[in-house]
């Protein structure tokens, strides 16, 4: 089985896939401060949990935007799995040809939501990520890595907008019943909703129009994307486990043996 990491500024995802079947995922809160025995005490009660033991894992791959965190992590697969870990980044095949100056600076998790996107459409896309950040990625019809955008994230201007006005309330990021807001906080959430979706209807048809092909398929991942998806008419897909996905594909390109698909327990 292979147990994929998708490590973000947030929050750390893991995907155990049995062969191409997600057979398992979860999710914890992105610690820097952890030890790796900390990790590895976690990653174990997550198996067991599953009924499984580290012993019926054969491959690791890991996708990481916090450094520090990468080498913890590494240092955890090693003492849990006794293996070395797949670490996304230069001299590891992805199948995506990156048009991006340079190249090295795309984050990890973009390359690997393009080339998951690209394999599931096989035609121009483009990748919209709901994380600390929101990222925007154009994939081209040839399946090139051609560039993109990055905004802030929702929860991040939620949380400047309330440290930065005295009297604003901290509120929930859920849609409301009206745009026009009947009080404070649904006016805070009428702004930060459907704000952000029409900042994201703009931005992709910004993109549209400079990628000018077609068919376009718009995908959306990330924890908040079936959220905003309900009101961002330009996204016609939500693929949670996409990163997850693409981390699977760069394994095996890069191992192509077969992934032991018993589980050990």
């Amino acid at each position: 089985m292979l147990l994929a990491f998708d490590i973000g500024n947030t929050n750390l995802s893991l995907g155990l896939y049995d062969r191409e079947r997600l057979a398992h995922q979860w999710r914890l809160e992105t610690v820097p401060s952890r030890t790796d025995d900390e990790y590895g005490l976690l990653i174990r009660q997550l198996l067991h949990g599953a009924g499984l033991v580290p012993e019926g894992v054969d491959g690791v791959i890991v996708a990481s935007v916090v450094p520090p965190l990468t080498a913890t992590i590494t240092s955890m697969v090693r003492r849990v799995f006794g293996r070395e870990a797949m670490v996304v980044g230069p001299g590891l095949k992805t199948g995506i040809p990156i048009l991006y100056n340079p190249p090295k600076d795309v984050g990890a998790d973009r390359i690997v939501n393009a080339l998951a996107a690209y394999h599931r459409f096989r035609c121009a896309c483009i990748v919209v990520d709901f994380g600390t950040a929101t990222t925007f990625d154009s994939i081209t019809a040839k399946g090139e890595y051609a560039g993109g955008a990055i905004a802030t994230g929702i929860q991040i201007s939620m949380t400047a907008l309330f440290q930065n006005a005295a009297k604003l309330p901290k509120v929930d990021i859920e849609r409301p019943a009206h745009v026009v807001g009947k009080s404070t906080v649904e006016s805070i959430q009428s702004g930060l909703y459907f704000g952000y979706a029409s900042m994201v209807d703009g931005l992709v048809t910004r993109i549209k129009a400079e990628m000018n092909v077609d068919p376009i398929r718009v995908v959306a991942t990330g924890g908040l994307a079936p959220v905003i998806a309900r009101d961002a008419r330009s996204i016609e897909d939500v693929d949670e486990t996409l990163t997850l996905e693409g981390l699977r594909l760069v394994y095996t390109l890069n191992a192509p043996g077969d992934i032991d698909s018993r589980s050990r327990s």
